[in-house]
């Protein structure tokens, strides 16, 4: 009887010194883990809190713990990239808009300090081009903050998409005259019907026309097609310097090929054109093969 007592006393003697030394564990193992925490909060570290044992929940909770760390990461890193963003538009804006008023500021300069009337009226010429130039770029502004922040509705119905295609193209006649282009249109007669949106339509239509007037060469064919469901546009460039588009970035907001030939531009015109066309479940696409430049948009039809 008494060897049974003292064998349970030695069992429960060493169970005590093993709990004890569990126990001694993990304190030490929530003291290092708290000084992990502390050291990457203060030092925004990304890297992970480590543990040395996984039992009586330590190691759960440093997978939690992982987990939250790797959220916040996620979290900072697209609140850094959000900070860059607005950064790099407030530069681009900047620009973009100083340009064309000293652009404005020194030709009424020059208009002040001439008598000459055929001088004056080539200045005012000017000057109002300039303000025109202005105008759109605050409208591309515009529009381009209210589809980013999606506030901007958009209503479908039924769009003579050929139509608007024609009216679009011929309104740009003198332009397309003065930059020394003849495109060679392939329209069908007829209409074709697509689930759309007029102005929408339109102002890509647009876009994609001034993108070509600004980087484009002199052969230029547009064609209209219906396919699968969908209308298809297809506007064809021949590129003087392929090397100059990198075409991965077209629909790039303030990507500008050139920018040297787009100092009135704001590099929006295609990132409009892509967000207008996403309003309208369709598609826009771009391809650069041998010197031949080449824009793809898709409508579903009625």
């Amino acid at each position: 009887m008494d060897m049974i007592v003292t064998g349970l006393a030695i069992g429960f003697g060493i169970l005590a010194v093993l709990l004890g030394l569990i126990l001694r564990k993990l304190i030490w193992q929530i003291r290092d883990l708290e000084r992990q925490i502390s050291f990457l909060e203060e030092k925004q570290s990304n890297g992970d809190v480590v543990c040395d044992i996984r039992f009586g929940g330590i190691g759960g909770l440093t997978d939690t713990l992982n987990r939250v760390f790797e959220q916040q990461k996620s979290r900072r890193q697209q609140w850094i990239r959000n900070e860059n963003r607005i950064a790099q538009t407030y530069t681009n804006l900047s620009h973009d808009i100083r340009t064309p008023l000293t652009s404005l500021d020194g030709y009424f300069q020059l208009l002040t300090q001439t008598d000459d009337q055929e001088a004056q009226q080539r200045y005012l010429r000017i000057i109002q081009e300039r303000i025109h130039a202005l105008r759109d770029i605050l409208e591309e502004l515009f529009m381009f903050t209210r589809l980013e922040s999606r506030t901007y509705e958009m209503k479908l119905e039924k769009c003579d998409f050929n139509a608007i295609l024609k009216e679009t193209l011929f309104s740009y006649y003198e332009e397309w005259e003065n930059s020394g282009i003849e495109p060679k249109f392939d329209i069908p007669e007829g209409k074709m019907f697509v689930q759309g949106n007029e102005p929408a339509i339109r102002r890509i239509l647009q876009n994609i026309i001034k993108n070509v007037l600004d980087h484009g060469g002199r052969s230029v064919g547009i064609s209209l097609s219906a396919m699968e469901g969908q209308v298809c546009v297809t506007v064809q460039n021949r590129v003087a310097h392929p090397e100059e588009i990198d075409v991965s970035r077209i629909f790039e907001r303030f990507y500008k090929a050139d920018p040297a030939r787009s100092r009135t531009s704001t590099g929006l015109g295609m990132a409009i054109a892509r967000e207008l066309t996403e309003y309208m479940n369709g598609s826009i696409s771009a391809s650069l093969e041998e010197n031949i430049f080449q824009l793809k948009l898709q409508i579903p039809m009625v």
